[in-house]
């Protein structure tokens, strides 16, 4: 029976140990979407927006993010990342804005947790610099797309 990694035998929340892990390169994908109106996609697409580059400032946030997310989520490991790479790519023909997030290093654990931050992070600052022209703008389907290296293995999301 798979058990939960971060329940000890007590059933209290803990952090795992992994000093006895080899390091290994690892890498994690993620993805985010966000919809809103096709005249709030066409303003950050025409760079109209009165607060700057809406994709400028949701990679840089999503970068920091994803070096931060140790701070943010109780029981992660502080982990030094090697590459964070954020995708943005405009969607007009569903008025969406599809979000990619890239986190590798070579270390004792994985890094699903920082590109799924890196992803939510980076949508939540589209939301955040857009609010003012739109507030009924979805973030939706944060999801992990592949992780690789680990004793786990690797995973494609279908």
């Amino acid at each position: 029976m798979t058990t939960f990694t971060h329940i000890n035998q007590n059933g209290e929340a803990n952090m795992v140990d992994v000093s006895a892990k080899q390091d290994s390169v690892r890498e994690a994908r993620a993805e985010a979407l966000v919809s809103m109106s096709a005249e709030t996609l066409k303003m950050i697409m025409d760079g109209n927006h009165h607060k700057g580059d809406v994709f400028a400032t949701a990679r840089i946030a999503g970068i920091q993010a994803a070096k931060k997310t140790w701070d943010l989520i109780p029981l992660c490991h502080p982990l030094l990342l090697s590459k964070v790479e954020i995708q943005l790519e405009a969607l007009p023909a569903t008025n969406q804005v599809r979000i990619e997030s890239l986190c590798k290093l070579s270390g004792k654990t994985g890094v699903e947790m920082e590109a799924l931050t890196a992803a939510s992070v980076a949508a939540l600052t589209i939301y955040d610099m857009c609010k003012a022209v739109q507030k009924d703008i979805v973030i939706e389907q944060i999801r992990l797309l592949s992780k690789n290296g680990g004793k786990s293995g690797d995973f494609v999301a279908k």
